[in-house]
């Protein structure tokens, strides 16, 4: 282990001394990130976050009751300064009021879908139509009716298991469950309008316990971490075939260490790099910018998280490229590919669903989900979801590629 770890301590100095690394894994991710807050008025102190008044259009055609609360959500005093609604009845309308860049989003509830809601059949999804040309306003109005339809579903399964739980312990006849489950339904949406979906909490000088305000700059500073923290660990993949190339490795393993310990000291190498490259502009980003990134304890085990799943990728690619050349480029490739998929260049809502879907497969997405949920006033139970969507990325990368390793010789010498 000793020597494992003395390899990987060896690996972090270097990159650490490469002038060249070190302008792309520090000083690129906090230029770009002091670029895109100067853009959006983070720093201009006109206001905190740079966003007020998003303009969004309003098609409600639902005439059940679940249509009339999401229309009071986007109405409510906790999103009055935020939002600027507008209400329309023509759905084609309201879409080219978004082509024309006139507002950020048509938020469209389609007919029936409250009652899809309680009876069986095809689902009904309410349509959000976001213009490109505003991604982070737009990103907000998504954000709202993805917090919505989420304590909608929440409701519905949690109702659906209550009716089942009657049904079998006799309480409730079997031809009688529907209506008990519309009952439940009801209450559930009448709870939901009583109390606010949606809460926007906005700091007070004179307040006694601690408001978190949406910072814009909590989007984006971690979105360009991750985006370069891509570069690192392929640049450190790129390290363990320059090992090969370069002619080091036969001489390193004329020493007492094995190949596995040289692989294993390599990738815990990569591992610690992605941990203090974050950390440190998690750190810079804190003193000069005053970022709150949340609860310490919950921030670095999110940061672990996001440098083991980007260990992974890096150490895959370095098991299935040939040459360190191709590490190279392939690695300036995924750190890109994954930037948009991921949302590290800002909310990938305008993507298609399937390439959405798709960018669950980066640490940038869970990274961002995880760090988002921080910056807004979020604890560790918060960020469990993308942690353990990291860490089983991890282990599931981490083992195809030692096996690809394990053909290529590194674990049996």
């Amino acid at each position: 282990m000793n020597k494992i770890l003395t390899i990987a301590i060896k690996d972090v100095t270097l990159a650490f001394r490469d002038r060249a690394a070190l302008i792309l894994m520090l000083v690129a991710p906090f230029v770009l990130t002091l670029g895109l807050g100067a853009v959006t008025g983070r720093f201009s102190g006109d206001t905190n976050s740079g966003l007020s008044n998003i303009p969004v259009i309003i098609v409600n055609q639902d005439e059940g009751e679940i249509g009339e609360i999401m229309v009071d959500v986007f109405n409510s005093e906790d999103l009055d300064e935020l939002l600027e609604p507008a209400f329309a009845n023509n759905v084609a309308a309201a879409r080219s009021q978004v082509e024309e860049d006139d507002v950020a989003a048509a938020v469209i509830i389609p007919a029936g879908f409250s009652d899809s809601l309680t009876a069986d059949g095809e689902p009904v999804k309410i349509e959000v139509y976001v213009n490109p040309a505003r991604p982070v306003s737009a990103g907000v109005v998504q954000s709202i009716v993805d917090a919505f339809v989420s304590r909608l579903e929440v409701g519905r399964v949690s109702g659906q298991v209550a009716v089942t739980q009657l049904v079998a312990s006799g309480l409730v006849a079997p031809q009688n469950a529907q209506a008990v489950g519309e009952a439940i339904g009801q209450r559930q949406a009448e709870a939901g309008a009583e109390n606010s979906l949606i809460t926007l909490k906005r700091a007070s000088p004179s307040a006694d316990s601690e408001s978190v305000e949406f910072d814009i700059l909590a989007y984006l500073a971690p979105g360009m971490a991750l985006l370069f923290l891509m570069y690192t660990v392929s640049n450190g993949g790129r390290t363990i075939l320059a090992e090969r190339h370069e002619g080091t490795l036969p001489r390193l393993l004329t020493t007492p260490t094995t190949a596995a310990q040289v692989l294993g000291g390599k990738l815990l190498g990569i591992f610690f790099t992605g941990l203090a490259q974050v950390g440190i502009l998690i750190l810079a980003s804190t003193l000069l910018f005053g970022l709150k990134w949340g609860d310490p304890l919950a921030v670095f085990l999110l940061v672990a998280a996001v440098a083991a799943g980007a260990t992974g990728w890096g150490s895959l690619l370095a098991a299935i490229a040939k040459t360190p050349a191709q590490v190279s480029s392939a690695g300036t490739a995924m750190m890109l590919m994954f930037g948009v998929l991921g949302g590290s260049f800002g909310f990938n809502f305008p993507l298609p669903g399937w390439l959405q879907i798709a960018g669950k497969l980066t640490p940038n997405s869970w990274g961002l989900e995880g760090f988002t949920a921080l910056g807004t006033g979020g604890a560790l139970a918060d960020v469990v979801t993308p942690i353990i969507a990291l860490l089983i990325m991890a282990a599931v990368l981490f083992t195809i590629a030692v096996a690809l390793f394990r053909r290529q010789g590194w674990a049996g010498r």
